[in-house]
């Protein structure tokens, strides 16, 4: 009798667990009948207005434009941070330092035997390199050259910069060749500090009109920086032949360059601008206060041809 009791109450329960499995079936079918027919009005509805699927494909494809989009400028804010990141330590340096380096670059130091320390910083020289553009548009304003938008500055920015990175990058090249002790930065840095004499003597003989003067402060301020980075050239180069190519190339380079600036630089520009807007023609302001004296000789012309008619 346990037995059956047993027996029938196992029956009892897995009676009871087969209806709810019964139930739970029947609802998600009806569930799914209700979805489907949900579904099938839908995609009726769909086709019979034409809008519902397009409009819900442009929003995941606007959505996913505007996802990319967002992730590439996010990619490209970063890495720039991290350029700007990169560039740092060579832009890190003191106003004291940049001062003393300035010193340092008008005077020679005699030591060949050991490497010459060079400022791996680029503050100074770049600061060096757009002094010497506003001292080129000074000597353009204070000269007969007529100013015109752009063309100036332009002009000056590019023959200054195309001097500092194109001598500097044929000058680390040709340390390579010659097997010279020196990195990209550190020529940067020497032929920029090295521009100080061209700064001074351009900005002095601008302002005194003398071609004596001139030629002192070129042979002595020039020199003078000339001189420093031959020391330091010659310090971290081995071989007398290698070392006299290294410092001839470059000291003909640098000094050739300040006279370019002295007495070529102008006449160039003018060519230049001759040819980009036509030949010199008078300021505005000139042609401005010519107009009556253009008119009246018009009222006479007229006038006279009025009265041999009557």
């Amino acid at each position: 009798a346990v037995i059956d009791m047993e027996n029938m109450d196992d029956t009892s329960g897995s009676s009871f667990e087969d209806m709810g499995e019964m139930h739970q079936r029947m609802k998600e079918e009806e569930e799914e009948e209700v979805g489907g027919e949900a579904g099938a009005g839908e995609e009726e509805d769909g086709e019979f207005l034409g809008m519902k699927g397009l409009r819900g494909q442009l929003g995941r494809q606007v959505a996913d434009q505007m996802w990319q989009v967002g992730k590439r400028q996010a990619s490209r804010a970063f890495s720039l941070y991290a350029n700007i990141d990169i560039l740092r330590p060579y832009f890190d340096v003191e106003p004291v330092q940049v001062r003393a380096r300035l010193l340092e670059s008008m005077i020679p130091v005699k030591m060949i035997n050991f490497p010459q320390k060079i400022a791996g910083e680029l503050y100074g020289p770049l600061m060096l390199v757009f002094t010497l553009v506003a001292i080129l548009l000074h000597g353009m304003k204070t000269s007969d050259t007529i100013i015109r938008e752009g063309t100036l500055m332009g002009t000056a920015i590019g023959t200054c910069f195309g001097y500092w990175l194109g001598v500097s990058s044929f000058m680390y090249f040709l340390a390579y060749l010659c097997n010279a002790q020196i990195t990209m930065v550190q020529m940067l840095s020497l032929l920029g500090y090295g521009l100080f004499g061209h700064c001074i003597t351009l900005f002095v003989t601008y302002n005194i009109h003398f071609h004596s003067l001139f030629y002192i402060f070129w042979l002595v301020v020039g020199g003078l920086s000339t001189l420093r980075m031959v020391a330091v050239l010659v310090s971290r180069t081995v071989g007398h032949t290698q070392r006299i190519i290294l410092c001839g190339t470059l000291a003909a380079l640098h000094m050739l360059f300040l006279l370019y600036l002295h007495f070529a630089y102008h006449k160039v520009v003018e060519g230049i601008l001759d040819t980009l807007e036509g030949p010199n023609m008078p300021p505005f302001q000139r042609v401005a206060r010519d107009i009556p004296v253009v008119s009246s000789a018009v009222l006479n012309t007229t006038a006279k041809a009025i009265a041999l008619t009557l």
